[in-house]
């Protein structure tokens, strides 16, 4: 009897998952859901002839107040525009150094040749592309690690590591030494054909593994791991043959002509590498410098590593301290006090306004469920854990505005998509938005309080590459 009792309470537990279709009646209520309600009858003739859905949801009074007064404001120096590609991270980057070579040179202009950091980038993603298929040589496709990295085998997105190895192995130059060319500043097209080459390339390696395990079962060894690498090398030298004819070939050494505050001719001879040293501050190294980031989805206080998520072999991974919001705004606080900005991400397209004129981002400024009589409330961890928030864009985080407490009520971005953008270029954000939509900054650990240099010590938890996050 017992035994009847649990097949019964089996079967209609298994009954209650199946999967239901979308029935008469079922139907019959959704239509009947919308037809009784008068706002959206009413409202149905304002959005359908509308394709700006958009501009529809957009609160205008949100914005009225914004200004650009703020407390604490670092010295910038322009703003750049990283046209239609990816390099965000890299243009964040290096706009944090800027002023140092300005006051170093004596000049009131100077932006660094992204063309030649971004031909280094691709080059070594590339080759670490490859590697990884030779280290994941004997998996299936449809293993989850091997997909993964066919899936997508180079970009131009990253983080601050990413600068960090490629300027750390190459150096940098100023831009009048590479200039940018059509394909760096449109990426998508060159980008498209290195990443068909390079699975060209990584099913050749795949193919030649399989190929050399049936040798070796025939009783005949070969010597795979150079053939391997000479597979790699082909494809890298055609990679490099695509970057060249694209981007130009990077300068080994370079020589600088440029005008100082003075009106005196000035000439520079240098090479990427010595130019590169001689404008770091000495502490720029991840041991001073370190990325801190509010995932409400995981632990506080602990040291998180995405694995493999670098651009070379030999450089550091991405990795950062998952610390509550009032930690980091306190953090950044003290950066602006002592005039340092800092690197930033953050999900730009989520309730901001960047358009010409306005650039500014509030959690208020555009409310898609009212206009549609909707409940789209979700919490941060919410939205992460759905994929429905993310960051999406890196920026240079220059100014706080603060009550009489000194409690931050607005921020302010320098951007990279020209001056035509927001603000003149600039991003004013709320300190709510910040709460919601900011993700990670690099600061200089002296910012940081106790607790948080503390936890700087313990062992890194490992994320793999696919990471909801990343």
């Amino acid at each position: 009897m017992k035994k009847i009792i649990l097949m019964a309470a089996v079967l209609l537990y298994s009954g209650s998952l199946v999967a239901q279709s979308l029935g008469t009646a079922e139907l019959k209520n959704l239509k009947e859901s919308f037809n009784n309600d008068a706002y959206a009858k009413s409202i149905h003739n304002i959005v359908s002839s509308n394709k700006n859905i958009k501009a529809l949801a957009y609160d205008a009074s949100v914005a009225r107040d914004a200004d650009d007064f703020f407390k604490y404001r670092v010295d910038v120096k322009g703003i750049t525009d990283q046209k239609s590609s990816g390099r965000c991270w890299m243009f964040t980057s290096m706009n944090n150094l800027r002023p140092i070579v300005m006051r170093k040179y004596n000049i009131n202009n100077f932006d660094f040749s992204h063309n030649y950091n971004y031909f280094w980038d691709i080059l070594e993603k590339a080759n670490l592309f490859l590697e990884n298929v030779i280290r994941t040589k004997d998996r299936d496709y449809d293993d989850r690690e091997v997909a993964f990295y066919f899936s997508y085998p180079v970009g131009d997105g990253g983080v601050w590591n990413l600068f960090y190895n490629i300027a750390g192995k190459y150096g940098v130059v100023p831009k009048q030494v590479m200039p940018e060319t059509e394909h760096s500043n449109n990426t998508s097209a060159m980008v498209g054909i290195i990443n068909e080459r390079l699975r060209k390339g990584g099913n050749e390696i795949r193919e030649k593994t399989a190929e050399s395990m049936r040798v070796m079962r025939s009783g005949i060894e070969g010597d795979l791991y150079t053939n391997l690498q000479k597979i790699k090398m082909a494809t890298l030298k055609d990679v490099y043959r695509v970057l060249a004819i694209c981007l130009g070939e990077p300068p080994t050494e370079f020589t600088w002509k440029f005008k100082d505050k003075d009106g005196k001719i000035k000439t520079v001879k240098s090479t990427p590498m010595e130019f590169y040293k001689g404008i770091i501050p000495a502490d720029y190294n991840p041991d001073n410098y370190v990325m801190i980031m509010n995932d409400p989805t995981r632990e506080y206080y602990k040291i998180y590593e995405i694995q493999n998520y670098r651009n070379n072999i030999e450089g550091i991974n991405w990795t950062y301290l998952n610390l509550p919001n009032e930690d980091i705004k306190k953090a950044a606080i003290a950066s602006l006090k002592d005039g340092e900005p800092m690197y930033a991400s953050c999900d730009v397209g989520k309730q901001s306004n960047t358009s010409a004129g306005v650039g500014y981002m509030d959690p208020g400024i555009y409310n898609y469920g009212q206009l549609f009589g909707i409940d789209m409330q979700m919490d941060k961890k919410a939205r992460i854990l759905t994929r429905q928030s993310g960051s999406s864009h890196a920026m240079l985080i220059v100014a706080c505005d603060t009550d009489d407490n000194d409690k931050p009520i607005k921020w302010q971005f320098e951007n990279s998509w020209g001056p035509n953008a927001g603000r003149s270029g600039y991003l004013n954000f709320t300190d709510k938005w910040f709460d919601e939509y900011m993700f990670r900054i690099v600061i200089n650990r002296k910012y940081l309080d106790n607790k948080a240099i503390k936890a700087l010590k313990q062992q890194h938890v490992m994320l793999p590459p696919w990471d909801y996050m990343y």
